[in-house]
């Protein structure tokens, strides 16, 4: 029979060390639901920032707390504890846009929508530091690329005001746009007055209904008198004179535009523009600037009105590129049926005359040059005549008055002068390269080429060579034809 065993008896000091690893166990799933609970990983926090998106901080919203955000005591910047509503803000990330940038090769424009603060006198426009968070520079003339040109221009410049600052008090309130532009450069030839300044100022102000206030430097008092008829249609508002404003004056707009934007030569890229305009609406500006009575060049009165007879204006000049036989030019015109005018155009001509002489005209014919800028006014549909003194220079009277012809809805021709027809005969003896060779004067660079075939060069064209030019303008013109 076997004996029974007691079971063994558990030592005290066994007792107390499970008693104690169990204390530990259980302290640990504590603490472990307690962070579960409270706290949360930190990968975990890094992945729901990475998901936030950029938040572009609104400018009328930041417009209104710009001046309530600034801090009321400078003693206030010590290591205190941020509030949760800013904590939150800083997490949203604001994107600071470009606001200057290319829009051809000869225009830089900067625009800025929100509160804008202009000081003339200083050049320079304050912005609210949402708008960007850095200092633009611009030269407001669309010639950028011209050095020459753009010596003279004064830069203008957009900075954020620092957070810390109170912005410039304003002195002015304006509820409508700035467009801050030069009339500096080459303005006062009547090519570069419409290329740089006219047709861009349109391009960039016809949107706006004339409700956009024009804000110029390097002003020139004659030029605006000049054009106050062209630039009163396109601005509702007196011209402010950035060089001379009130030193002190600061001037408040909802929105700022520094700069034109240039498309072409004497033309506008409908598809850059904002509601699709063109050459025909800028035309027809034109005509209601100047009270110009023909939109098209079509015969007038009845068939017995002796207005009837097609018109043709010679565009004479005094200095360069003078016609030799400009009398002689203007008695053959007369013989195939013409209504001849000559006209002279300079700094000094009355340009709302001169501007309703064109518009009466059916064909202008002159020599390369500035006064050919004037087939702005021509009628849709009459025809231009570009006489192109000799040595080669069919590229720039193409890029100048041939490409922007088409957009203006006139017919377009031109008459290139042989050595012959040329007072460069006379200068030279007739087997010097600048007769018989022109490409390798013009590889000289423009300098000499412009000294030689623009400024030292007169012209005789034959007139039996021009008859047929002219004949085949008047085939353009509904004036001989049976149905007009």
């Amino acid at each position: 029979m076997k004996s029974l065993r007691a079971p063994p008896r558990l030592e005290p000091r066994r007792m107390g060390n499970a008693l104690i690893v169990a204390a530990m166990l259980l302290s640990l799933c504590i603490l472990s639901l307690i962070k579960a609970r409270y706290c949360s990983a930190p990968d975990a926090k890094l992945r729901s920032l990475a998901q936030v998106e950029p938040i572009e901080v609104s400018e009328s919203a930041a417009a209104k707390s710009w001046e309530a955000a600034l801090p009321e005591d400078e003693d206030d910047e010590g290591d205190v504890a941020t509030p949760p509503k800013i904590v939150a803000e800083e997490t949203v990330t604001v994107i600071s846009k470009p606001i200057c940038y290319e829009t051809s090769k000869r225009s830089n424009v900067c625009r800025a929508e929100g509160d804008a603060r202009l000081r003339g006198s200083s050049r320079t426009i304050f912005l609210h530091p949402s708008l960007t968070d850095r200092e633009w520079k611009i030269k407001p003339y669309c010639r950028k690329h011209d050095g020459p040109a753009m010596k003279n221009i004064e830069e203008w410049t957009l900075k954020p005001l620092a957070s810390n600052e109170p912005p410039p008090r304003c002195t002015v309130h304006h509820k409508v746009p700035a467009l801050v532009f030069s009339i500096g450069g080459f303005t006062g030839n009547l090519f570069h007055d419409f290329t740089d300044v006219i047709v861009p100022l349109f391009i960039s102000s016809y949107q706006f209904h004339g409700e956009v206030q024009f804000v110029v430097s390097e002003n020139k008092p004659w030029w605006v008198s000049k054009f106050i008829s062209i630039l009163n249609q396109l601005s509702n508002y007196d011209i402010i004179d950035a060089d001379d404003d009130d030193p002190d004056a600061v001037r408040c707009f909802p929105r700022v535009i520094v700069g034109l934007s240039f498309h072409k030569e004497l033309g506008v890229d409908p598809s850059k523009t904002a509601t699709g305009y063109s050459m025909v609406e800028f035309k027809a500006m034109l005509r209601k600037a100047y009270g110009l009575e023909r939109p098209t060049a079509a015969p007038w009165g009845d068939r017995w009105d002796a207005r009837r007879k097609p018109r043709l204006l010679i565009i004479s000049r005094r200095k360069t590129r003078v016609f030799l036989n400009e009398r002689g030019m203007a008695d053959m015109a007369t013989s195939l049926g013409f209504a001849v005018r000559v006209a002279e155009p300079d700094n000094t001509t009355d340009l709302a005359k001169f501007a309703r002489l064109v518009n009466s005209a059916d064909v202008m014919i002159g020599v390369h040059g500035a006064g050919l800028t004037n087939m702005v006014f021509l009628p849709a549909g009459a025809v231009l005549i570009q006489v192109v003194p000799m040595g080669g220079l069919g590229w720039v009277a193409r890029d100048t008055f041939k490409k922007p012809s088409s957009d203006m809805q006139l017919k377009y021709m031109d008459y290139h002068i042989k050595a012959d027809e040329s007072s460069l005969i006379d200068q030279y003896p007739k087997n010097h390269p600048v007769l018989k060779d022109p490409d390798s004067i013009q590889k000289q660079g423009w300098y000499t080429t412009s000294k030689i075939y623009l400024e030292n060069q007169n012209v005789r064209p034959h007139l039996r060579r021009l008859r047929n030019t002219l004949l085949e303008a008047l085939r353009h013109l509904p004036h001989g034809r049976k149905e007009a």
